[in-house]
């Protein structure tokens, strides 16, 4: 398989992995560190990353491995500090509760779907995971967000 310009791929997927990074870590300092590494190692493995069938969900998977080293290392930091992420720029406040709401697996799979754009196959091949487990996974999210989203009925 021939692989792709770098260049060309970075300018098209660097806004789109580093929302997804944001989307699931909730912090824009950290989501640009992890996203610059894992564009960084990809551009040092580029003749094999370039190669594969979605460079994007191996440089998203990088991004997240960089993203638990930093937690482990900031645990106690953050414990500290409990103020809520901002919401990121397309996001509406409401939909940004109800995402960070979800849980960490819900919040990645949206992240990755809905924000970085990849397909369920190229989601399931990133985080290691069955085709299905990613579907089902999706639907879950969908409807939790759609009981956290949808206005109260009044009863009376």
């Amino acid at each position: 398989m021939d692989t792709i310009d770098f260049e060309d791929w970075y300018r098209d997927e660097y806004r789109r992995v580093f929302a997804s990074v944001l989307v699931v870590c909730g912090d824009r300092s950290l989501a640009a560190e992890a996203t610059d590494e894992a564009f960084v190692r990809a551009l040092e493995r580029w003749s094999r990353v370039g190669a594969m069938g979605s460079p994007t969900g191996w440089t998203f998977v990088v991004a997240r491995n960089h993203l638990r080293k930093s937690a482990r290392r900031l645990a106690r930091e953050r414990s500290l500090s409990r103020t809520p992420a901002p919401a990121p720029p397309d996001i509406s406040i409401e939909l940004w509760e109800a995402v960070r709401a979800l849980s960490k697996r819900e919040r990645e799979l949206v992240a990755l779907r809905y924000v970085g754009g990849l397909t369920e196959p190229e989601i399931a091949a990133a985080l290691g995971i069955a085709p299905g487990t990613v579907s089902r996974g999706l639907h879950d999210a969908r409807a939790h967000l759609q009981l956290m989203l949808e206005p109260e009925e009044d009863n009376a």
